[in-house]
């Protein structure tokens, strides 16, 4: 039983730090990503699609991002979709292929996308801590149930602890690296 929540909160915690690399992905750090696109979806016959759904995106120059659409009925409509994006960019359309060019960010703007970061990086901290208080909840709900030994319920709180550790300091790692990304010229 006490394995069981070991298990789940160590899944908890995985999970948070895999969606913080997402939402951290999507932001725009002065660099042609392709997950910068992932969350605009586009009007398809009557569907909002993501646009990784609709095209090859691809980014062949550092400061470049080139969709490639299946089906070109559907370039208007992409374009539209990336303009109404608070991305800030501007498509520029050819008829068979979308090219963004990623503008430089002004310091301003750094450090701004640092703040939001970090505030970022902190509401998954939140996560992990919660999915520990959560554990210890439960672990403690076995002591008292006469399910563990006290004993048993102090080492795996412990081990809750190391993972709680580990999962910051990842979390931590992640932050660290983005910072460096956005504030890099």
């Amino acid at each position: 039983m006490l394995d069981d929540i070991l298990k789940e909160t160590e899944s908890r915690m995985q999970k948070a730090v895999e969606n913080l690399r997402r939402e951290l992905a999507s932001i725009r750090a002065g660099r042609a990503n392709p997950a910068l696109l992932e969350k605009i979806t586009v009007n398809y016959y009557g569907t909002p699609t993501p646009i990784n759904q609709l095209a090859t995106v691809s980014a062949p120059e550092a400061r470049l991002l080139v969709i490639q659409p299946w089906d070109r009925n559907i370039l208007p409509e992409m374009e539209k979709a990336i303009l109404k994006s608070d991305l800030g960019l501007t498509p520029a359309s050819d008829g068979t292929v979308i090219r963004i060019a990623i503008p430089q960010l002004t310091e301003e703007r750094r450090t701004e996308l640092v703040k939001m970061v970090r505030k970022k990086a902190e509401e998954f901290r939140v996560l992990v801590r919660n999915a520990r208080r959560d554990a210890n909840d439960k672990l403690k709900a076995q002591e008292k149930n006469k399910t563990a030994s006290e004993d048993e319920v102090k080492r795996a709180q412990e081990k809750v602890q190391k993972l709680t550790d580990n999962y910051i300091q990842t979390i931590d790692k992640i932050l660290a690296s983005k910072e460096a990304e956005i504030m890099e010229v």
